[in-house]
């Protein structure tokens, strides 16, 4: 069977079209500014990519056209495979036929931490010899590769809320029928599909409505977003977080810091202790991510004493705070974060772990919740762990970013070209210094030129 994907490099297609070629189907694909690492994943797979998305591309005609998300009626692919009679399907839509029936789902979702916890929960489960199947967003360093078929029933699949298609405007994670459910967050984000913060927790109780009552929902206390979402109703056992060990804290699942970067913790249930993790990482949310998986594997039989050594293990993601080049002692790291949230659990991360050291963030608001001005009045805030912050503004922004950092008191500078950021971070950059590239795209190659730029 021959499939072509319309949006192939997307983190969520490229690991559906490895998912396909694992199932020995042909692959193809098409996109517009493919960057790694999933190009790279598709290269070495042998799948065909093809850039833009001209006609052409669907002769002859492919068995199955999976169309993602990013395509919308005017797209000369889509246009010629309504018109043509072509049969088609959603991304999450295909999963769900081809690959998640008779399986067991875990699904991770949350406005944030996602990719990390899904790829702790994937590694966790390897660790314990399930050999499972997971679709995951980016590419976790223990296994090099964002999806696989797996050996088990057991199958994690980062369940995204964001729309399937467009002419399927629910959220991916409706299709998935989890049986068991982490929900690591919530709070308004894709402002470009939802009106509010209600309108996703809509999606969120569909989601909840799809679990089974022999399944379980995980998700952390005090958090009165998803407080309401189960208020709504919710026919399924649950199990609460709490980044916390008082006595005093709620929650099934409890915590204990050993250092207060977070890079060595306790682990309770029930005030018990179960398991301690001493690990690479840094920062309050991955420790939150580590719990959340390891509560999600005991669901399926791994003990938390198990889990945590396998979490001990555990060597991240690449784009997720990756260290990619140190030069002359300034170490240059690339991150996915485009949400102030997830931007401000980041930089906070790292400064637990550098101390003093100088911070230098470079931002790029390119999601569509940030080009639109959303969480605008956020900015500032969500830097305050860094010493200095470089935001790109590009041409044809709607709003005024420089206005939205005026109360950054001078540490925040807005530059409309990539160059001029390089020259700046090169100018302040010393040894002992950390630059945080922050971006969900290619940003122009910006990491390379940063660290020639660093090295003449």
């Amino acid at each position: 069977m021959h499939i072509h994907i319309l949006g192939i490099c997307g983190t969520f297609m490229g690991s559906l079209a490895l998912l396909a070629k694992e199932l020995d189907y042909q692959v193809t694909g098409s996109d517009e500014h493919v960057y790694p690492p999933m190009s790279t994943q598709l290269s070495e797979q042998g799948i065909d990519v093809k850039e833009g998305y001209l006609p052409e591309h669907l002769t002859p005609a492919p068995d199955l056209v999976v169309i993602g998300n990013a395509m919308s009626r005017g797209n000369p692919a889509v246009e010629y495979v309504l018109d043509t009679g072509l049969p088609y399907v959603s991304g999450p839509g295909w999963l769900a036929q081809h690959l998640l029936q008779n399986r067991w789902v875990l699904a991770v979702s949350g406005t944030h931490g996602k990719t990390t916890t899904s790829s702790m929960l994937a590694w966790v489960l390897e660790y314990a010899g399930m050999s499972p199947g997971f679709l995951i967003g980016g590419v976790p360093k223990n296994f090099g590769y964002s999806a696989r078929l797996g050996e088990s029933s057991f199958f994690v699949v980062e369940a995204d809320e964001y729309d399937s298609a467009f002419f399927d405007k629910r959220s991916k994670f409706v299709h998935y029928q989890p049986r068991t459910l982490i929900i690591n967050n919530l709070e308004y984000d894709h402002a470009d599909i939802f009106p509010d913060l209600a309108a996703i927790q809509t999606q969120f109780h569909h989601l909840i409505r799809t679990v089974p009552s022999n399944g379980l929902v995980i998700y952390p206390e005090g958090e009165p977003a998803i407080g309401q979402v189960i208020e709504k109703g919710c026919w399924t056992p649950t199990q609460t977080l709490n980044l916390s060990s008082s006595s005093n804290s709620k929650g099934d699942w409890q915590v204990q810091l050993i250092k207060p970067d977070a890079s060595h913790f306790e682990v309770y249930l029930n005030g018990q202790l179960a398991g301690e993790v001493n690990w690479e990482l840094r920062g309050m949310h991955n420790m939150a991510n580590g719990l959340a998986a390891i509560a999600a594997a005991r669901h399926v039989g791994v003990l938390p004493e198990l889990a945590s050594e396998a979490l001990c293990k555990f060597q991240g993601i690449k784009r997720r705070l990756e260290l990619i080049a140190e030069v002359k002692g300034v170490q240059v790291y690339d991150d996915f974060a485009h949400h102030p949230t997830a931007i401000a659990t980041t930089l906070e991360g790292l400064r637990a772990s550098v101390g003093t050291e100088k911070i230098i963030a470079v931002i790029e608001p390119r999601s569509n919740t940030m080009k639109m001005g959303v969480h605008k009045q956020q900015l500032v805030e969500s830097t305050q762990a860094a010493d200095l912050v470089f935001w790109y503004q590009p041409q044809g922004m709607e709003w005024d970013l420089t206005a939205a950092l005026a109360q950054a008191n001078g540490k925040a500078v807005c530059c409309e070209q990539v160059s001029d950021i390089v020259d700046h971070v090169k100018a302040q950059a010393g040894s002992d210094s950390h630059v945080v590239i922050m971006s969900n795209g290619g940003f122009q190659g910006i990491h390379q030129q940063i660290a020639k730029a660093l090295a003449e």
